[in-house]
């Protein structure tokens, strides 16, 4: 037998082998977790239903489901990467887990990026439920695949700053308070039920700067209308991906 062949090796794993157990660590919570499940698939899903359905929004003519589903599918990247994703790693923060991370060879924008990989899959997961749901109720999508891509990377790298930057500066308690605040104030003057140009033009200028806006209308745009890339929609939302990233890399505390 060779010498040092049981001697152990201490050390850090690569930091890629860290993010990738994090994130599959992370999505394992988040998928057993049944007040996240309310608000990440249920929820989406009852809207799209419900409103496809029943004649209560004026949606500009068509098929309502042609303009809800898009609409929809942005809310279900915000109810994961910002709301449901802030209020789980408020309390993270609040038992002392982030703590104990903090003191493991994991950094501190590693951690941020396992978050937003599970993000993302749990994302899969639901954009395909909807869209067979949507199927199931009529819709007929159009546009290009790349563009919807684009615009639902960049919503969740905007969301999930956003979020984190909450989750990370605020006690868990207002966290929890403000993150269902603006999923119900978006969810309703964000384009996702009622459109933007049911507002006063002065609100809806200011309302199409929003995060949540820039991808639900892009989707729209995309998805209804069969447009091209949206670029405008795109650039809001980079915009808000790099500041609400930017600032959660430099405020994030761990306890």
């Amino acid at each position: 037998m060779s010498a040092g062949t049981y001697t152990p090796r201490p050390g850090a794993a690569p930091v890629g082998r860290m993010i990738a157990a994090q994130a599959a660590f992370e999505t394992k919570m988040l998928l057993r977790n049944g007040e996240q499940l309310l608000l990440t698939v249920i929820i989406p899903s009852l809207l799209l239903v419900l409103f496809s359905t029943v004649d209560v929004v004026d949606t500009g003519g068509g098929e309502p489901v042609d303009f809800l589903a898009p609409g929809v599918l942005a809310l279900a990247v915000m109810s994961t990467a910002f709301t449901g994703q802030a209020i789980a790693t408020g309390f993270e923060r609040r038992y002392g887990v982030l703590k104990r991370l903090g003191a493991s060879p994991l950094p501190r924008w590693a951690l941020m990026a396992a978050k937003t990989l599970s993000v993302l899959v749990t994302e899969v997961l639901q954009i395909v439920l909807l869209t067979v749901i949507a199927f199931g109720l009529g819709w007929s999508p159009h546009g290009n695949p790349f563009a919807v891509l684009l615009l639902l990377v960049l919503g969740t790298a905007a969301f999930s700053g956003l979020g984190l930057l909450m989750a990370g500066t605020l006690k868990a308690e207002a966290t929890l308070a403000a993150a269902n605040l603006v999923f119900l104030l978006l969810l309703v003057g964000g384009g996702v039920i009622v459109p933007l140009d049911k507002f006063p033009e002065a609100v809806a200028s200011v309302l199409a700067l929003l995060p949540i806006s820039a991808l639900s209308d892009g989707l729209r745009d995309v998805l209804q209308h069969g447009g091209g890339v949206p670029w405008g929609d795109l650039g809001i939302l980079a915009l808000w991906a790099v500041l609400g990233l930017g600032a959660a890399a430099r405020l994030f505390r761990w306890e």
